[in-house]
């Protein structure tokens, strides 16, 4: 134990209060497999913690809202549009979905009506997409520019200031008797200015040269006391005559800029403010010339300094020099420097403050100043809730309540959860269920209600019975999974208790659903698969901290290998082997985690590692693993193919073609070849390219490589000859891919027996690979398609109880139900999906059924929030046209 827990680190996290000795004690055998635990052994290790609460606006009915936004989108001015993609972003940052969000940061972005705007939401989405600076640099590489998020030039967006002629011919006559120079003293020096073009600099001017004042009679006037030098009075004067400023010192501008503004001299003082704009060109800069800019109103100025923090994004938040500036600042000062985008501003603010530590005052500043710039309750209910979140973190109760309270006052239902939470810190556990038992009872009920009630429930069985209500309505709430689990293993019910975390993490790789069921492991000294649980765990957040951020993840990874027998490479092979023909991904996770320790070939296991992520849902792990198998490539050619499907998973297909064609040119390799065939198929619209497509996978089959890849390749080209109406050559592919065992390639030869009309043997065939895939709701799925309608209703119940993420079945009992007249039924089952599961198809077909029943607003609330999803969607632009004519 002490190679894993050196003293310092124990003073760091506290291990003390885990008592690890007391479940862990491996060395020279000192448990048995026959020990037992004791209750206080399993609490310290298997514990489950509150569920956390979202600073996201988590509206009731998310639909509605969408339906609303998407409604004023169609008819509202343009200078609304990016608050109202804002909002719509809001939206689906609660749903947790990160590509709707960015699109929409996207659509707030291009339909920016000021440089305000467009500076802020383009350096939002920049640091949106922080980390994929190599895809900019690959695009180039290709020939195409991808920079969108540049730097603004703020000076020629803002209008200048032109100066009115203050002195008309009738006055000059009249004054013709003054003499046309005059001097300005200053110390021991004097200016000699032109009378009348000093004073067309302002109406001060134009007053004391041109008025009834001492001074309009005087050639000589003193300005020694106006903090003026005669350097720069000299500036002012050649401005007057010239409309022009020459390149000059920063001191020297700003000296002219404070005089300009004492003595209101509009169009000097916007020279001077452009001017010293251009000379900002690093954070020091901006932070020393962002003061002046807002004490003096300077616009263009303030703008330019404000775009190198943004730029900087989130570095620049860790300098309290520029945390200081940002948050000091009144409504005047943020009108200086963002206009009317003091919202946008303060949400990007907000949102990088609390990704840096959501606990920091920091977040609390930054909040405070969204909550002062919050215009309407939308807007408001969201900086309340989040600043809420953030005074909660804090410790600080009253204050969190007040804004929880406020939130909840303006619309935002979910802050209850918040009130709940501080009551219960309060010792008001009563008043917490109550809260939320109101809440449940005057609002349609949803998952996270029943989830917060249970915190509060006196008694074991209604918290149980309001945990399964939960999971009844929200399958994706973790939290009710990981309770169940963890109180059936601490009553050592210990094959329930696996069922049940196993649940969660069949359709959801949830880190926290993972270290949970590896404390499990650890329990049962069953160390070969709590190993692979932590090296999946590391695979996916490299820095996890475990048991509440109190211990790194790679401390208990290394502890637990020293107990786990080691393997060669031969053996490594053969366990990957295995696992990804059992359909294991998270197995199959492990073992590429342990050949990464000791493989000197990295690349090609980086980027096993990065398809397996895919499979897993984890699109920005799997992005991390494809750059480092490009970053350990061993090959020109090999970083070429890495590259490609950096390109192509990024939506850049044709620019990931031209990366496999680079790489074939170079040699002729089995990925390359892959690839080309992969990513042509997918982008070609050419009917005909089939062939071409054939070839390409020949190719690669003729080329040196492993059993795992040359079976994906007979997969797809049995795919593309089955496409091709080719049966029989389609049918050899996958046969001879399941000689190899890619145990996917039952499902293919499922299809061909389907298209030759023997069903059963295509049952047969799912049924072959539902008994060897361990996850296999897929399969079961395709394996409806081969049944009877009481078997098919049967394989689509276990494919909701193994995935209730997947749309087919309720959308296949939904048209059941329709079929057989049953439409509120067919509506709620479509509803059912829809609360926990935001997706295109089932507002569709819920859409469809709202008309078919007469149901038009019904209907038109669908067709708007769908068309949130995909504004583009053809099926249901016609049917938004067809209900919108049916409208009153």
């Amino acid at each position: 134990m002490r190679t894993f827990f050196p003293s310092e680190s124990c003073k760091e996290t506290h291990l003390n209060a885990l008592n690890p000795q007391s479940w862990l004690q491996v060395e020279r055998g000192k448990l048995s497999k026959n020990s037992s635990h004791s209750p206080s052994s399993l609490e310290s290790l298997i514990k489950v913690p509150d569920p956390p609460i979202l600073p996201y606006f988590k509206p009731i009915d998310y639909v509605e809202v969408l339906a609303q936004i998407h409604k004023e989108l169609e008819s509202c001015p343009s200078h609304q549009r990016p608050n109202l993609y804002l909002l719509q972003f809001q939206v689906f940052k609660g749903l947790g979905d990160i590509k709707l969000m960015r699109r929409s940061l996207r659509l707030a972005w291009l339909k920016s009506n000021t440089v305000h705007e467009r500076l802020i939401f383009g350096a939002w989405l920049k640091y949106e997409k922080r980390g994929e600076e190599l895809i900019s640099d690959l695009l180039s590489s290709c020939g195409k520019c991808a920079r969108e998020f540049g730097s603004i030039d703020i000076g020629s967006e803002l209008p200048s200031v032109v100066n009115p002629s203050l002195c008309d011919v009738a006055m000059m006559n009249q004054n013709s008797y003054l003499s046309r120079r005059v001097s300005f003293q200053i110390g021991d020096e004097k200016i000699t200015c032109d009378r009348q073009k000093m004073a067309q600099l302002s109406p001060p001017f134009h007053s004391m040269l041109n008025g009834c004042f001492r001074e309009s009679h005087s050639e000589d006037i003193d300005l020694s006391k106006n903090d003026i030098s005669p350097k720069g009075m000299k500036v002012i004067s050649k401005f007057s005559s010239t409309g022009v400023l020459p390149d000059l010192p920063t001191e020297l501008l700003l000296e002219i800029m404070v005089f300009s503004s004492k003595f209101c001299c509009e169009g000097l003082k916007d020279s001077c403010d452009r001017k010293l704009a251009g000379l900002v060109s690093s954070r020091n800069d901006a932070i020393e010339l962002m003061e002046y800019a807002l004490e003096e109103n300077c616009p263009v100025l303030a703008g330019s300094c404000l775009q190198v923090f943004l730029q900087e994004l989130p570095d620049s938040l860790k300098d309290e020099r520029v945390v200081d500036l940002l948050t000091n600042v009144n409504s005047l000062h943020r009108s200086i420097m963002v206009g009317y985008a003091s919202f946008s501003l303060y949400c990007l603010l907000s949102q990088v403050a609390m990704d840096l530590d959501p606990g920091s005052d920091n977040s609390a500043l930054f909040l405070e100043q969204l909550v002062d710039s919050s215009e309407n309750s939308r807007q408001k209910m969201v900086a309340f809730h989040m600043l809420g979140c953030v005074k909660l973190l804090k410790k600080e109760y009253n204050e969190a309540e007040r804004f929880f309270e406020a939130a909840l006052t303006e619309g935002h239902v979910y802050s209850v959860t918040g009130l709940t939470r501080i009551g219960q810190i309060k010792g008001q556990k009563v008043e917490s269920f109550k809260k939320i038992s109101s809440v449940i009872s005057n609002y349609t009920p949803l998952g996270w209600m029943y989830q917060e009630r249970s915190l509060y429930c006196e008694n074991n069985e209604k918290k149980w019975e309001d945990l399964e209500k939960a999971t009844e309505l929200d399958p994706t709430l973790t939290y009710p999974y990981m309770y169940r689990a963890a109180s059936l293993m601490k009553k050592q019910n210990v094959q329930d208790s696996m069922a049940e975390i196993n649940k969660i993490l069949g359709f959801k790789l949830a880190v926290e659903c993972l270290e949970l069921r590896f404390c499990f492991y650890l329990v049962l000294e069953d160390y070969q698969s709590a190993i692979c649980d932590v090296q999946a765990i590391l695979t996916i957040c490299p820095e996890y901290r475990m048991f509440e951020g109190r211990v790194p993840a790679t401390q208990f990874q290394t502890l637990v290998r020293e107990h786990v027998p080691s393997w060669t490479t031969a053996d490594c092979w053969l366990q990957l082997y295995d696992r990804w023909s059992a359909v294991d991904d998270i197995g199959s996770l492990s073992v590429i985690y342990q050949m990464l320790e000791s493989e000197t070939a990295k690349g090609v296991l980086y980027f096993r590692q990065s398809l397996l992520l895919l499979r897993l849902n984890c699109p920005e792990a799997a992005m991390r693993s494809l750059q480092l198998a490009r970053q350990h490539a061993s090959s020109e050619h090999e970083r070429l193919v890495y590259e490609g499907w950096i390109l192509y998973d990024t939506g850049h297909c044709d620019e990931g073609l031209i990366k496999a064609e680079d790489s074939i040119n170079l040699s002729r390799s089995f990925e390359a070849f892959f690839l080309k065939a992969y990513a042509l198929a997918d982008s070609s619209q050419d009917a005909n390219c089939s062939s071409t497509v054939v070839a390409l996978l020949q190719d690669a089959l003729k080329c040196p490589s492993d059993r795992l890849r040359k079976g994906q390749a007979l997969n797809n080209l049995g795919s593309v000859y089955v496409d091709s109406g080719k049966l029989d050559l389609a049918a050899d592919c996958y046969i001879n891919a399941l000689k190899i065992r890619h145990t996917r390639a039952h499902q293919g030869l499922a299809r061909v027996h389907h298209l030759k009309n023997d069903k059963p043997a295509a049952y047969e065939e799912m049924t072959k690979l539902i008994e060897k895939a361990r996850n296999n709701a897929s399969a079961y799925e395709k394996r409806s398609e081969y049944c009877e309608r009481e078997q098919t209703k049967i394989d689509l119940e276990m494919v909701t109880r193994l995935d209730p993420l997947r749309v087919y079945p309720y959308r296949y009992r939904a048209a059941v139900l329709m079929d057989n007249h049953k439409e509120k039924e067919a509506i709620a089952e479509l509803s059912r999906a829809i609360a926990f599961k935001a997706d295109l198809h089932l507002l569709h077909l819920r859409a469809a059924f709202h008309e078919h029943i007469g149901d038009v607003s019904g209907a038109m609330r669908d067709c708007r929030a769908a068309l949130s999803f995909d504004p583009n969607h053809q099926e249901m632009l016609e049917l938004r046209s067809r209900v919108n004519s049916q409208e009153p």
